[in-house]
């Protein structure tokens, strides 16, 4: 497989997960008022039960894929996916509609481990943050153009053929990795499937400082990104009225997303993973605590409120993939268990912190403007104690 074809793939499978959220943001309205659920906060829980399966079985499919390979594993939960996709789009009522996604999300977290996983098990140090860079700027173009996917459904259409949408797409990238993805697990790196080995694999990952500090800061940060995940719709419909422009301005800060990740692929082999995430995650605290006091003496308008917020994304894609790599640099020997627990805790961890942010909604961006500053602070609290108090160290070198 190419280069440029294994970035392509393993973006695309990431995507999957962001697919499933981004691109029914348009119509939450409306599956709520179809199936009965008058409010509007509760209309976040389709997003947050498959946040809570994705979050759940990652810690299933790492120990898997380090027994079994990387092909077996992901290709049963993509199976398990593209099922509930197509399910999703006959469901009677809301519970059922949250318990497909539920399940969907249980087989996404296959898509999420195993695509980490293969990339640490071909690449090491700053080629690999190069590579989860590229990786991440692919992966960004699906909220790019999810959300706007979601609106011309919505205008041709109605909900239920969102999920028809998105099951023919998981189909078709299912078929993809079936006929061209290999097994990047070599032989002599299997590991026995044993409650003893499987605990060691887990005590090796929640033991090493370096790495959990990094998934516990970005598990802070994924926290905040989902609050805000959760009430986008309200904020930028509600309080804002942009009203059918909303997939226009979710789109702009995600391709500027998608920017600052290519630009960090380009910038980290010369000035290394540490230099440029503990710069970005300095920068992302001062915007956000800008935007906190900011919102605490009044509504913002709308072009600050993009601006700052746009501002505070771009620094976190730089910290997004390369606290990614650090946290998984020193765990290449159980890269699937290491995948799967930083996916669990990051997945679960954000998803709980983020959906307690999008419960406090309250008609203004104060909470999520909050959520956003006191979790920044918290991440680097975090770095801080990874890195003994000493940022901007170098531990590779350039590429």
């Amino acid at each position: 497989m190419p280069r440029w074809e294994f970035i392509a793939l393993a973006a695309a499978l990431m995507a999957l997960n962001a697919l499933a959220i981004d691109i029914m943001l348009p119509g939450l309205q409306q599956i709520g008022a179809s199936l009965g659920v008058a409010d509007e906060n509760a209309r976040q829980y389709v997003i947050t039960a498959y946040i809570t399966g994705f979050g759940l079985a990652q810690l299933f499919f790492g120990p898997l894929s380090d027994r079994f390979g990387r092909r077996v594993p992901l290709l049963a939960g993509l199976a398990v996916y593209v099922a509930a996709a197509f399910a999703c789009a006959f469901v009677p009522t809301f519970g059922a509609l949250l318990a497909f996604r539920f399940v969907q999300g249980l087989g996404a977290a296959a898509t999420r481990v195993i695509a980490v996983s293969v990339v640490r098990d071909t690449f090491g140090g700053r080629a690999m943050a190069e590579v989860m860079s590229l990786v991440f700027m692919v992966f960004m173009i699906i909220p790019v153009v999810a959300p706007s996917v979601g609106q011309i459904i919505m205008l041709a259409g109605e909900w239920h053929m969102i999920f028809t949408f998105m099951g023919v797409v998981s189909l078709a990238f299912t078929i993809w990795t079936w006929r061209r993805l290999p097994e990047t697990l070599h032989a002599s790196f299997r590991r026995p499937l044993t409650a003893a080995v499987i605990t060691d694999g887990f005590r090796i990952v929640l033991t090493n400082r370096i790495a959990i500090c990094y998934t516990v800061a970005i598990t802070a940060l994924f926290g905040a990104l989902f609050g805000f995940i959760n009430s986008a719709q309200q904020i930028y419909v509600g309080i804002y009225e942009v009203g059918a422009l909303f997939p226009v301005y979710f789109a702009a800060v995600a391709g500027l997303m998608a920017l600052s990740s290519f630009l960090n692929s380009r910038f980290v082999g010369k000035f290394g993973m540490r230099r440029l995430a503990h710069g970005a995650l300095l920068g992302f605290l001062a915007v956000t605590g800008l935007a906190f006091a900011l919102s605490l003496l009044g509504p913002l308008p709308l072009w600050l409120f993009v601006t700052l917020f746009a501002l505070a994304m771009f620094q976190f894609s730089w910290i997004g993939s390369n606290f990614n790599a650090l946290a998984m640099e020193p765990l290449g020997h159980v890269a699937g268990t290491a995948s799967s627990v930083q996916g669990f805790m990051q997945t679960v961890g954000g998803g709980i912190v983020g959906a307690i942010i999008g419960q406090s909604f309250d008609g203004t961006v104060v909470p999520m403007a909050a959520g956003y500053f006191l979790l920044g602070l918290a991440a680097l609290g975090m770095v801080l104690v990874a890195e003994k108090g000493r940022l901007f160290q170098p531990h590779n070198p350039p590429v």
